[in-house]
């Protein structure tokens, strides 16, 4: 059971990749500022640095969520992974933006609950800034998507601003805010998202006796990341199509106030330990741009609408995932 949740935990970091990181680069694809290939590297290589260079706090929130010594805590554990990697999935063969940690705090909350009770979950709240638990954890969620959008209509207001005057040849230095910008939100992404597979994995060595307390190993975090960065390399065209062309027709600067908006709020939320949603927070942005231009009416509403669905449904679904599989798995003991 502790290879196969480690397994899982692995796999779950290679589908959000295959799900967020393709958010990072969709901008930049959408307006043809680069190739798919060049965006694919841009990401890939951006996204493994992240993990690497920021620190673990959200790895350290995560891996804190539910309370299940033994080998109670390893099935709780894979129980919820396995949820969090279906629900991936299904979401990535309907090309539908979805948020990998509503996905796993939902398949966490749902296993811990079948498992245990209400005993098992830390629900928390907030420290100062610092998210606990299933509390501070869902706060986060729901406050990353408003800071994207609201972050993303005041940076299109700028950029408009300062574009007033220029010339085509502010065309280049565009393009290259966006590569630059793509960069932080790929890095920005690893930091946060690669950090979700490393709190688990610490959260299940201790269930197994093999950690005595939750820490981030070299090799967890150095797995997580390789494994996102695969994912990156996957693709997820679906998705990049969705956040690219059909929430808002981008132009570049568009995308460029997409992005550093974007970056901003996943690196500071990373900083805080608060995991948020790459999807969520890069699809609000567009809808912020759209906003910032006061052409509300170009949003295609349908497509949004379709896409807060899915994130409403996210959490509920995968803890069912989760609690079924935890029960099939006592049953099977």
């Amino acid at each position: 059971m502790f290879t196969a949740a480690i397994v899982l935990a692995l796999l779950f970091s290679l589908t959000n990749g295959v799900h967020d990181a393709s958010n990072a680069i969709a901008t930049l694809v959408a307006t043809r500022a680069a190739t798919p290939a060049q965006a694919i590297v841009l990401a890939a290589v951006c996204g493994l640095a992240g993990p690497l260079l920021v620190g673990a706090a959200v790895a350290d929130t995560i891996g804190a969520i539910v309370i299940v010594p033994g080998s109670a805590g390893v099935r709780v554990i894979a129980g919820a992974l396995l949820a969090a990697v279906t629900w991936n999935a299904l979401t990535w063969l309907a090309g539908l933006p979805s948020s990998s940690g509503h996905a796993l705090v939902g398949g966490l909350a749902g296993a811990g609950l079948a498992q245990a009770g209400t005993d098992a979950i830390r629900w928390g709240g907030l420290d100062g800034l610092h998210p606990v638990g299933i509390a501070g954890t869902v706060i986060g969620l729901a406050v990353a998507p408003v800071l994207g959008a609201g972050a993303a209509a005041a940076a299109i207001g700028a950029v408009r601003r300062l574009a007033r005057r220029a010339t085509a040849r502010l065309r280049g230095p565009t393009r290259a805010g966006q590569w630059a910008m793509a960069g932080a939100l790929a890095f920005s992404h690893g930091a946060n998202d690669a950090q979700k597979s490393v709190g688990v994995i610490a959260a299940l060595l201790v269930a197994d006796g093999r950690a005595t307390s939750l820490g981030s190993p070299t090799w967890a975090i150095l797995a997580s990341a390789t494994a996102l960065t695969v994912g990156t390399a996957m693709g997820g065209w679906r998705i990049v199509h969705t956040v690219g062309r059909r929430i808002y027709r981008l132009h570049p600067i568009d995308s460029l106030a997409s992005q550093t908006a974007s970056a901003g709020v996943i690196l500071g939320a990373s900083l805080l330990g608060a995991p948020v949603s790459t999807t969520q927070v890069v699809a609000s942005s567009v809808v912020g741009v759209g906003a910032g231009r006061r052409r509300m009416h170009h949003v295609h509403w349908t497509v949004v609408r379709h896409m807060g669905l899915a994130w409403v449904v996210t959490v509920p679904a995968t803890g069912a995932i989760a609690a079924l599989a935890v029960l099939a798995g006592r049953a099977a003991a």
